[in-house]
């Protein structure tokens, strides 16, 4: 009788999701960055924030690229496109950090700097 390995299963979105939140939620655990919804994906973690200050405080701790979405109603969707520190297993969790912003509104320009088309 011989023992053959057996293969792990495939992540399965819910794994992954899960995974990626207990990443994000550490990397806020270390950092005083703002944080009030935070929504978990297999892909990328989910985090809105209320002002540009805020936004610019992640552009500051991690860097990354900012979009700036299409205005509706004289509101545009900003979102940073980052990531968590590599972490010891070699990878990374996509974070995506949103906030609405009116039109006209101030922006530090640190931030408006990183926006891409």
């Amino acid at each position: 009788m011989s023992a053959q390995p057996i293969e792990s299963p495939p992540p399965v979105p819910y794994w992954q999701a899960s995974d990626n939140r207990l990443a994000v939620q550490a990397l806020l655990d270390g950092t005083n960055l703002p944080a009030p919804t935070l929504v978990a994906r297999a892909d990328a973690v989910h985090i809105t924030v209320a002002t540009t200050e805020d936004l610019a405080h992640w552009l500051y701790e991690l860097g990354g690229e900012v979009r700036r979405g299409i205005p509706l109603d004289d509101v545009s969707v900003w979102t940073l496109r980052t990531q968590t520190p590599i972490r010891r297993c070699g990878s990374s969790v996509a974070i995506r950090v949103h906030c609405p912003v009116v039109t006209g509104e101030d922006v530090v320009s640190e931030l408006r700097s990183a926006v891409t088309l």
